[in-house]
């Protein structure tokens, strides 16, 4: 679920390129990069950490050139490594080269296997190195050909910003799980980003949604031109608007704030309860239980503070952080919680652990009843496309009923909202990647392939 951004046509691509990955922090908190171009060489920093802790106004400096794009680094494979961080930088025969990834390739090991039999060297465990290597070893004469080729060798979810020393292409995959966004700059440039939220801080205007299939082709001095690659097999993942993408981002013509508030008012009409108060896990959860709240015509109260100094629990890399954090980051307010009857309302529930430690705190502060609402369906089935879940056995809710879940972390009861109330919520306009809920892997492979547990 990593965030990727492309600046081209602007003397200040770097740092409007850093203030989108600010932006988009959320989307990965392990590394960060950026690259520049300036006609005749690309600049590269990239390491461990948050966008500012990176990035200062000498190593900005650095990254001169009008065009630029940068990444910020989710590892779904449980590493953190500096030479896991991106955008990937090579020199080949055409020049040079660098690539920002957000996605997952499920052919990732056939195709790496494949180059290391033809003397390919690898420097990393990321999928994203085999898009270098395929590139620089196709026979195409030009850059674009050589892109177009490589497509073909791939298989997944990807969007990709790819950047030589004059121009920079841009692909989103056929099914659009992943989300891009084509803007354009107030001083006539153009920039690409994961999401919308990163427009708005630099005042870049949203134009559309770069097309699932589609390539865009930036060159000095032309308007963008678009190449249809591969016909349109649109699945956009749910995920986004359930947990992942700011609330304040628009996803393919929808507002992600409003698809949680729906999904809210969903789960109250197939969960209701009798409670004194709704309260949100903050972050990700607060619309949705807001629209709860709503629904059940009962208050609603932020009665869980957050943090904003310790990072988000679920893309930590192992699970004895994951469980430190839960303390760090929330605490509920006790006057507001004692003697009540509450609901909590999450986006979603993977684990239970995070789960079962608010429950313990909301109890041992006084409330008379916790009543656990997910607004998303159960997540049964590992995704092949770059969330964190790579096993079944990961999953609570693949090997325990709505009811044993309960019992473990100590609700009194536990309500998911339903597959069909979900596709209610979001709109039945689309064919939404719903894979962890129902298992439909509808590009094909098995759910629990080798090629599950490597995401990037």
């Amino acid at each position: 679920m990593c965030a990727i951004v492309g600046v081209y046509g602007s003397e200040d691509a770097a740092k409007i390129a850093y203030y989108a990955l600010f932006a988009m922090q959320h989307r990965g908190q392990e590394s960060t990069g950026l690259s520049s171009a300036d006609g005749d060489r690309i600049h590269l920093i990239k390491k461990r950490g948050l966008v500012t802790d990176v990035f200062d106004e000498e190593a900005l400096s650095l990254l001169t050139g009008s065009c630029a794009i940068g990444h910020n680094r989710y590892s779904t494979a449980g590493k953190d490594s500096v030479l896991d961080a991106q955008p990937v930088f090579a020199k080949y025969k055409l020049g040079e080269i660098s690539v920002a990834h957000n996605g997952n390739l499920v052919n990732k090991y056939e195709v790496r296997n494949e180059l290391i039999d033809k003397g390919a060297i690898f420097q990393t465990g990321m999928d994203t190195e085999n898009i270098v290597h395929l590139i620089a070893k196709s026979q195409e004469d030009k850059l674009i050909d050589r892109i177009k080729d490589m497509l073909t060798k791939i298989e997944g979810a990807y969007c990709l910003a790819i950047q030589s020393r004059s121009k920079m292409f841009v692909v989103r995959d056929r099914f659009g799980i992943r989300p891009l966004s084509l803007g354009k700059l107030k001083n006539g440039g153009w920039m690409v980003a994961s999401e919308t939220c990163a427009f708005d801080l630099v005042g870049a205007e949203f134009v559309r949604d770069v097309e699932p299939g589609e390539m865009l082709i930036f060159e000095e001095g032309q308007e963008p031109k678009s190449e249809k690659i591969f016909e349109a097999d649109y699945h956009p993942c749910a995920f986004e608007y359930i947990y992942f993408a700011r609330p304040d981002s628009i996803i393919d013509g929808k507002t992600v704030y409003n698809m949680r508030l729906e999904m809210g008012k969903q789960l109250a009409k197939e969960t209701p309860t009798e409670i004194d108060l709704v309260l949100p896990v903050p972050d990700s959860g607060v619309a949705a239980a807001k629209g709860y709240a709503d629904g059940l015509c009962v208050p609603f109260e932020m009665g869980i503070v957050r943090n904003h100094y310790v990072g988000r629990t679920f893309i930590e890399p192992t699970q004895e952080i994951r469980d430190l954090k839960v303390k760090l980051k929330l605490s509920p307010i006790k006057d507001m919680i004692k003697g009540k009857r509450v609901a909590i309302v999450d986006d979603s529930l993977v684990r239970g652990t995070t789960s079962k430690q608010i429950v313990r705190m909301l109890k041992d502060l006084g409330a008379t009843e916790v009543h656990m609402r997910i607004a998303s369906p159960e997540i049964k089935f590992p995704c092949r496309y770059g969330i964190d879940t790579a096993t079944s056995q990961e999953l609570i809710s693949y090997s325990q009923t709505p009811e044993e879940i309960a019992a473990y972390i100590g609700a009194d009861s536990l309500g998911f909202l339903s597959i069909e109330g979900l596709k209610e919520s979001l709109g039945n306009d689309r064919k939404y990647s719903l894979v962890s809920f129902d298992g439909n892997y509808f590009a094909g492979g098995n759910a629990d392939s080798p090629s599950c547990s490597n995401c990037d």
